[in-house]
């Protein structure tokens, strides 16, 4: 061929080519009639700095019926492009919808999933899809998903639609399409994450230390070893150690990032939140180590939103290093203007000094931010798996309001806070560290009226002698003389300390944050978004990942923020492990948890599965009610879908998707006997309400109270730096020169404390973008009326609950529901009749998933 012909040959090529592309994108003849054409629209959401994708997004569809045999896969229709989008701007975000038009065969029937293509240079987030065929039947596809261009994935993105299908009654047309998208997600568990990367791989937690500052931040690797055992978090193939920057583009996939909108303001709850220590003219929050001097000094701290300028500070430049840049332009509105103090905390609101009274501090165990720890004691002396107490009889038997102790026993009216045997071989590290660490026993009575006494608290701490390990242990007794009283105020303090570090290493992180992240994974790569499954769990697991990966950065890394405020130290998250050996999935059941406690007693005919030993536990009766609505949803959906408990044992994706988060993602107790064998429809209903129980109602509960009550240093210190004194040491002498600076002097100095404060509001803060239980994130979520019927059920179970506990609230017979501090309980109020929710620090509403 000459050179000429050849040229014309290349003409014609690209002529032809240029053709097709035109007939595919060409929405305005229809060459077979309107009987063959499937209108519909794409909502697309894009920064409103950046062009819609436009021309450059071509849709298709793929038919549920109509298999085509050299694919075997369903018939695939015409290219559609997106063109002409209408669009419309809210905050920082701009949505655009586009109509389509797509040219099928006759015959073709109803879509089933579709395809995307981006060819356009940036990401876009594709909301929804919605199709009507030439029957008018309506196709909703609920997307909420990135899409990446094609020059980064090499391929296009599918979609099904919301018609849920187990794995053997899957359409022939789309049971190949089904085994190639989890194949994907899969990955083959090799190679670097790329930011557009839809695979879900496991790792152990090796990404805590920083071997490259020094060996102080070389931490252990936690998971994959019988004596440092962990639940499993989603595999980014970065390596291990880090360059000490703190990073907001950690590697989770592209679904599981949360919202630019969500990031953005918790960035900026986090700037006003830290503006104490970013701000040197923040003249109340001096950034030194000094003890307050007063409780006056430590109530200075809080103000009502005194407002100071920030421009012209070194802060943008500082929220510049960690923040991409359009996140950086998001919050700037934040930097300019922030409150310089912290709001006042619902703890000392009423009465600023209510935290002190025994009552309160007794009522907290039932009602604060870590109801889930206290237990009735079943023999006395208590005993640990390391020791026996040294609370004898006669210390508490004259306070029992007139029972004898045999009594008191026998009517189950002493509780005990256990703190003890946990800590002991960490003690004498933690103090080698600078801290002064205590391992506690409190002792309290329930009495008449349901609220808790206590009676005793014992104290043991690394001494010189008094038994055969070094350590020291003293017993304490309430007193109302004045200085026996400020020793016990102390011992107090110290207990208190201990409750916060469990509660926000095991109670908060690891109970909710770790151990929901196998399941997850776990749903990715074995579920279907075909499988019912997958539907009812996917808003429960909304922002986790991304969160979990944030805290690995911030929050329980070496050096991180739970480190330097908790006694702990160091140990923090060697101590989380430790305490996973204790975990068991089948206890995370509230009414399994109660009835260990004995908080409640087994009754197998009622419909909560326990009844309660006394009804003013807020926790633990607000969460049975919840327990129960969730329950009786879970068991609804999955009555819709499974005939029998055949149809559970022969459903091969759930049957992986559990074998691989008991051997995988909690691998480490792969052998434990506990696990259910998930043969039979009462095995899923119970493993599924237990799993959405934790990811929403248990979160919240030991979450969103954190700031009211541990705002407050004095109420629940995270550190103590001083032993309580022996009578006859140096130590005593200055502590009865002033008991009530030597208890400021034990307290978190002022950057502790201000950092413990400012993590506390952070976390406490829901954002505005928040899905609350019984809620969903569109009306669309599922193509299912019997389903949507049960759900409206469920969501007015959870109303009717609201009204509930704002009754109890209001009884004054319930003493525990709001205390001395007048602290309302409301952490378990579902919050699910609001549609625009509060951001904020409500102190109550119950979301979805662990987001936050």
């Amino acid at each position: 061929m000459d050179s000429h012909h050849h040229l014309c040959y290349k003409r014609q090529e690209c002529f032809n080519a240029i053709r097709n592309k035109i007939s595919d994108c060409n929405s305005l003849q229809d060459r077979h009639g309107s009987r063959y054409l499937i209108n519909g629209k794409v909502v697309i959401e894009h920064s409103p700095g950046l062009s819609g994708p436009g021309k450059s997004a071509t849709v298709q569809v793929y038919s549920s019926t109509v298999i085509d045999p050299n694919t075997r896969k369903g018939k695939l229709s015409g290219k559609a492009c997106l063109k002409k989008g209408k669009s419309s701007k809210k905050d920082s975000t701009k949505t655009t919808v586009y109509k389509i038009k797509l040219h099928v065969e006759p015959g073709f029937g109803n879509p089933g999933a579709f395809l995307i293509e981006n060819n356009h240079k940036h990401r876009f987030f594709l909301q929804s899809a919605t199709l009507v065929t030439p029957e008018n039947k309506v196709i909703h596809f609920d997307c909420r998903s990135w899409v990446y261009p094609i020059k980064d994935t090499n391929t296009s993105r599918l979609f099904f639609s919301n018609t849920c299908y187990l794995p053997s009654k899957t359409p022939a047309c789309l049971v190949e399409l089904r085994k190639e998208e989890l194949e994907s997600l899969r990955g083959d568990g090799t190679g670097e994450r790329k930011e557009w990367d839809r695979i879900y791989d496991y790792d152990v937690y090796d990404d805590l230390g920083n071997p490259e500052k020094g060996p102080d931040h070389v931490r252990p690797v936690l998971g994959g070893s019988r004596s440092r055992p962990y639940p499993r978090r989603g595999r980014t193939g970065r390596p291990a150690t880090k360059n000490g920057t703190i990073s907001l583009d950690t590697y989770v996939p592209p679904d599981e990032r949360c919202s630019p909108k969500k990031l953005s303001e918790f960035i900026a709850n986090a700037i006003q939140a830290t503006a104490h220590f970013l701000l040197p003219e923040a003249k109340s929050l001096p950034r030194d180590s000094s003890s307050f001097e007063s409780f006056g000094d430590i109530r200075d701290l809080y103000s009502n939103n005194r407002r100071q300028a920030m421009r012209g500070t070194s802060v943008t430049e500082k929220v510049k290093m960690f923040a991409p840049a359009q996140l950086f332009k998001d919050v700037t509105h934040v930097i300019e203007e922030v409150d310089i103090k912290f709001p006042l905390p619902q703890i000392i609101r009423a009465n600023q000094f209510a935290w002190k009274l025994d009552e309160e501090f007794g009522r907290q165990m039932l009602a604060g931010t870590n109801p889930t720890r206290i237990h009735c004691l079943r023999e006395f002396p208590p005993r640990g798996t390391l020791t026996e107490s040294y609370i004898e009889q006669s210390d508490i038997e004259h306070n029992l309001d007139g029972l004898s102790f045999e009594q008191a026993m026998k009517q189950w009216r002493i509780y005990v806070l256990d703190h003890h045997d946990y800590l002991l071989p960490f003690l004498r590290k933690m103090y080698s560290e600078g801290v002064c660490p205590c391992a506690s026993r409190t002792l309290l009575f329930l009495r008449n009226d349901a609220t808790l006494k206590p009676l005793a608290i014992e104290l043991t701490y690394p001494g010189s002698s008094n038994n055969v390990d070094g350590m020291k242990t003293m017993v304490f007794l309430p007193e109302k003389e004045d200085i026996p009283q400020a020793l016990w105020q102390l011992a107090k303090a110290h207990v208190a300390a201990n409750d916060s570090a469990y509660h926000q290493l095991i109670s908060h992180w690891l109970h909710t944050h770790a151990v929901v992240e196998p399941f997850i994974i776990a749903t990715r790569r074995q579920l279907s978004v075909m499988h019912p499954i997958h539907r009812l769990l996917d808003p429960h697991f909304k922002d986790t990942m991304h969160i979990n990966a944030l805290a690995r950065t911030v929050l329980i890394n070496a050096g991180g923020i739970l480190e330097k405020t908790l006694f702990t130290g160091k140990f923090s998250m060697e101590l989380s492990s430790e305490l996973y050996k204790q975990w068991r999935f089948d206890e995370q059941a509230l009414p399994s948890d109660l009835i260990k406690r004995c908080m409640a007693l087994e009754e197998s005919e009622n419909p909560r599965g326990a009844h309660m030993l006394f009804q003013d536990y807020p926790y633990g009766l607000d969460g049975l009610d919840i327990w129960l609505a969730i329950q009786t949803w879970v068991g609804d959906f999955c009555d819709i879908f499974y005939e029998d408990d055949a149809s559970v044992k022969s459903d091969t994706e759930i049957q992986a998707w559990w074998s691989e988060i008991r051997n995988v993602g909690h691998g480490d107790k792969r052998k434990e006997k506990w696990w259910c064998q998930m043969t039979t429809k009462a095995d899923l209903k119970r493993t599924l309400t237990t799993l959405v129980w934790i990811a929403s109602a248990l979160h919240a509960s030991v979450n969103f109270g954190q700031y009211s009550y541990a705002g407050y240093p004095p109420n629940r210190p995270s550190r103590c730096r001083k032993f309580v004194p022996e009578e006859g040491t140096m130590e005593f002498a200055e502590f009865l020169k002033d008991p009530d600076k030597y208890f400021l002097n034990m307290l978190p100095d002022r950057f502790e404390a201000s950092l413990g404060i400012a993590l506390m509001e952070v976390l406490s803060r829901h954002t505005s973008e928040e899905v609350y239980l019984g809620q969903r994130a569109t009306s669309e979520w599922i193509d299912n009326e019997q389903v949507k019927q049960r759900f409206e059920k469920f969501n007015k179970s959870l109303r009717e609950m609201e009204k509930q506990i704002m009754e109890r609230n209001g009884d004054p017979e319930l003493m525990n529901r709001r205390g001395p501090a007048k602290v309302p309980y409301k952490l378990l109020y579902p919050d699910a009749t609001k549609v625009e929710t509060p951001a904020g620090i409500t102190a109550k509403g119950i979301p979805n998933s662990v987001s936050i």
